[in-house]
């Protein structure tokens, strides 16, 4: 086989190119750079999408964003209404007199009614996060093509697999941070991602348990109340218990709002830096073995990479500023033995 006469790979087609730069010349032939603008300067082209393209449309974003500003004030409702049984149980604990059993019911049923509420909103949310997920795989799939660990159909169905949704979503979310960084794959700031990633974790694992131990607690106290009982002091017991897991509720909904409130805010990064990296020319190919090109061409020569911020060749045949024209930068090609650089993390 003979090399690519492009990017030097092997096994080339008829017109002398392997599939990826053959694929890409197709792609330049169907645009043609665009003609120049009035005063001598060459007419903006068009944003520079890579192979296959991104889909931009803002409306599941903005969706998402509504939601999680409707979310958080109910997640507030649903905290204040732990705290009203919290108060019930203490007043219970301290022996209050005025503490009846209409107070401890009506403290039940504030929080059951903010708990339906905040699921009115959770729910939704839960299912256009998954599908806005997936999108962002999907262009995250174009900007860095064959260089992620998973499908796009996990993208979606990790959050919704037990186990599996403890680590990958987050790994899925690495690759597409990665491939989303308008600066390069190697000069990402991911800090808040990782820091909704554990305020989300933390929060259900500590709700999980404050969860348990109340349920636990509130049985126990229902088989009381059926004569089930050994003495004043067991009453006290499990009272008491109920109060240190409406405690441990209380503090992961704090949690909970942190993560929602991070969640929303990376739903604007993310799409602000994948509009960004989709105006930038394509991903060049990765660094060889001896550092440079897929031949160990230094880095900024053809064959090269070229970071994503740098100027890098036209992908339409010539210079922006009327010079020479430029040959097409070359797919993404992976050399034999190496792997991606988003496969780690």
């Amino acid at each position: 086989m003979y090399p690519c006469g492009n990017c030097r790979a092997v096994a080339v087609g008829p017109d002398g190119r392997c599939a990826a730069c053959g694929t890409y010349q197709q792609q330049l032939q169907q645009h043609p750079a665009p003609a120049a603008g009035p005063g001598g300067y060459p007419a903006a082209p068009p944003m520079g999408m890579p192979t296959g393209g991104v889909d931009l449309r803002r409306g599941l974003s903005t969706t998402l964003t509504v939601l999680f500003a409707l979310m958080i004030p109910t997640l507030i409702l649903v905290t204040i209404g732990r705290g009203g049984q919290y108060g019930v149980v203490s007043d219970m604990l301290d022996n209050t007199s005025d503490v009846t059993v209409d107070d401890a019911n009506d403290a039940d049923n504030f929080y059951l009614g903010m708990s339906v509420l905040n699921a009115l909103v959770t729910i939704p949310a839960t299912i256009v996060w998954a599908i806005w997920f997936r999108r962002l795989r999907l262009n995250a799939e174009a900007f860095a093509p064959g260089q992620h660990r998973m499908s796009p159909g996990w993208a979606a169905g990790s959050w919704f697999t037990p186990v599996v949704n403890l680590w990958f979503p987050k790994q899925i979310a690495n690759d597409i941070w990665r491939a989303s960084s308008p600066q390069g794959p190697h000069r990402v700031n991911r800090a808040l991602l990782n820091g909704w990633w554990v305020t989300l974790l933390v929060s259900i694992g500590v709700g999980l348990v404050g969860s348990m131990q109340y349920t636990a607690a509130d049985t126990r106290l229902t088989q009381m109340e059926h004569g089930d009982i050994s003495g004043i002091g067991e009453v006290r017991d499990v009272i008491e218990d109920m109060k240190s897991a409406l405690g441990i509720s209380i503090f992961a909904m704090v949690i909970t709002i942190a993560a929602a409130i991070l969640a929303l805010l990376l739903v604007r990064q993310i799409t602000a830096m994948q509009e960004q990296r989709a105006a930038l020319p394509p991903q060049m190919a990765p660094m060889g073995p001896m550092g440079g090109g897929p031949m160990g061409g230094a880095p900024g020569t053809p064959g090269g990479p070229s970071p994503y911020g740098a100027p890098g060749p036209s992908p339409y045949g010539g210079s922006p500023y009327g010079g020479a024209p430029q040959t097409p930068p070359a797919m993404p090609q992976n050399p034999p033995g190496t792997y991606p650089p988003y496969g780690q993390g």
